[in-house]
């Protein structure tokens, strides 16, 4: 994969962390964007992601966006994390083992 398209998906993963943030922003239409938003941050994330990690990724995104309160964890943020910060350090590892 490119670092440009690396760091793409990073602009759009705090993009849409952003946008989950709105329902703090307006107090009772919040939760009511949070039934829109919860199914399209799940398929926006198996979008941004494929196989099973994406699918994963969809739900816990689904999830979180739905249930109340929960809205502040940063989901798409934290599976790019996952994918180009935490998982890359496994394959260095492996690389360097062999």
């Amino acid at each position: 994969m490119n670092t440009e398209n690396k760091y793409q998906k990073l602009a759009l993963s705090l993009l849409f962390d952003a946008v989950g943030y709105v329902s703090y922003v307006i107090p009772g239409l919040g939760e009511l964007f949070d039934v829109v938003w919860a199914p399209a941050s799940a398929y926006l994330m198996t979008k941004m992601y494929k196989g099973n990690k994406g699918k994963i990724a969809a739900a816990v995104t689904f999830i979180e966006e739905a249930m109340p309160g929960l809205d502040i964890i940063p989901t798409f943020t934290l599976m790019w994390l996952y994918t180009y910060v935490f998982s890359s350090s496994k394959k260095v590892k492996r690389t360097i083992k062999v």
